[in-house]
């Protein structure tokens, strides 16, 4: 491995809880503005009231699984469809670019979903809450 400061290693842990914590805080304070104002948020994404509700618990539930780490490959597996869905319409149905108007543009979401990625594949690390 040619890694050049080996000994940082003894923190991705940390690194993986600080990564997870980054994913938790913008997803439910997302899903949190989708359960509030359900109404407005439909109308912003183009989605049924119903559907955005749903979308908000989804967030909110997989924030927290991702946080503290209860079924979390399950939880940012989760995550990971949200982003796709978001991605698949910001691409396909509102034509907008990587970069996007404003940066609105897709790189956001996939962002977000290869963070949800590498919870997934390493298991979100060591510092998760014990049952």
């Amino acid at each position: 491995m040619n890694i050049l400061f080996p000994e940082l290693l003894r923190f991705s842990d940390v690194g993986l809880l600080l990564l997870r914590l980054m994913v938790a805080i913008v997803f439910f304070a997302s899903g949190l503005n989708h359960l509030k104002h359900p109404t407005e948020r439909a109308k912003d994404i183009g989605a049924s009231r119903g559907f955005t509700i749903v979308l908000g618990w989804g967030e909110v539930l997989g924030s927290l699984g991702v946080a503290l780490g209860i079924l979390i490959q399950l939880a940012a597996i989760g995550l990971i469809l949200i982003m796709l869905g978001a991605i698949q319409k910001k691409i396909v149905v509102w034509k907008t670019g990587f970069w996007g108007k404003g940066g609105n543009g897709w790189h956001y979401d996939l962002m977000l979903l290869v963070m949800n990625l590498v919870i997934v594949v390493t298991g979100g690390g060591k510092l998760v809450v014990r049952a």
